[in-house]
Order: C-alpha cells, then sequence, then structure tokens
C-alpha cells in the first residue's frame, strides 16, 4: 500500500510538472486592423481628337504633341502608380461609310516632365503615375483615311479611358 501511494505521489509530480510546462508554452500577440482610404481617381474628357476638315483619299494623322490631339486630365492620389485602359474605337461612324482609325498613339505627361508617347493597345493597361500633386495628362492621337468617294458629314466615335491605382 505505501508502495502504491509513492507511484501515485510519483505520477501526481509528474503530471503536474507536465501542466505546468503545457501552462508555460501559452503566448499570445495581437495586431492592429488598419488602412489607407486613397483619394479617389477623377478622369475627365478634356479635349476631343480633332481631325479638323478633311479630304476624301488622303491621310490624316494627329500626334500627341499636336493641337488636335485628345487629352484626358487625371487627378488621384500625388505620386501614385496608376494603370491607363483604352477602349478605342475601329472607325468613325456618320453619314457614309465608317472611316477607319489606325496608328494609336498616346502620351502621358506628369507635371512639367514630357512623357513617352506609346502605342496603346485596346483593353490593354499601360502603367504610369500621378505626379506630386497627384495630376496626370493623357494626349491622344490616331490616323484616318477617308475614301476617295467618302460622303460629307461629321463622323464621331468615342473613345474611353480608364484609370486605377496599382
Amino acid at each position: 500500500m505505501r508502495r502504491l501511494s509513492m507511484v501515485s505521489a510519483g505520477l501526481a509530480v509528474v503530471l503536474s510538472l507536465g501542466a505546468a510546462t503545457a501552462q508555460a508554452q501559452v503566448n499570445n500577440a495581437s495586431v492592429n486592423a488598419t488602412a489607407n482610404v486613397l483619394q479617389p481617381i477623377n478622369v475627365v474628357g478634356a479635349k476631343n481628337l480633332d481631325f479638323g476638315s478633311v479630304l476624301p483619299g488622303l491621310t490624316y494623322a494627329v500626334a500627341t504633341n499636336d493641337a488636335g490631339a485628345g487629352r484626358f486630365d487625371v487627378s488621384g492620389e500625388a505620386s501614385k502608380n496608376v494603370n491607363l485602359t483604352f477602349t478605342l474605337p475601329a472607325s468613325l461612324s456618320g453619314p457614309g461609310a465608317n472611316i477607319a482609325l489606325s496608328n494609336w498613339v498616346a502620351e502621358a505627361i506628369s507635371g512639367p516632365a514630357t512623357g513617352a508617347s506609346y502605342v496603346p493597345v485596346d483593353g490593354v493597361p499601360q502603367a504610369s503615375a500621378l505626379d506630386g500633386a497627384g495630376l496626370l495628362n493623357v494626349y491622344v492621337g490616331a490616323q484616318i483615311t477617308p475614301a476617295t468617294n467618302q460622303a460629307a458629314g461629321a463622323y464621331t466615335a468615342g473613345i474611353t479611358l480608364t484609370v486605377d491605382y496599382f
């Protein structure tokens, strides 16, 4: 009986040590949940892409630095990277057959710096950045060649620029 009591006491010591060891391994920590809300991006179609008055059968091109270049004004969070994604029309429509649009060109100018021209691809994002004041100007140009028998009148198409942070 005495032996059983000593074994029981020894077992109780071992079990209490095990419980103490398990308790010593308990630990915890915490973190904060945070968020930084960015200024919303605003895109304004500031100036239409304007080929002016054209003659049938001749090719007309507008570059990003020409007076007829289209312009979008973008504002948002200062110095943030953005994606510029164009939805480009295939042609101008009007009173006669459509006039194909081709040789698209775009240029993003942030602040006083001159941007590099690039060929926008319909639906494909192009990386750019807003300047220190959160501003960016995006210019767009293209080329048309009205058919030699093109009907007279006004021809138009919509160009869309989507801008998002990345």
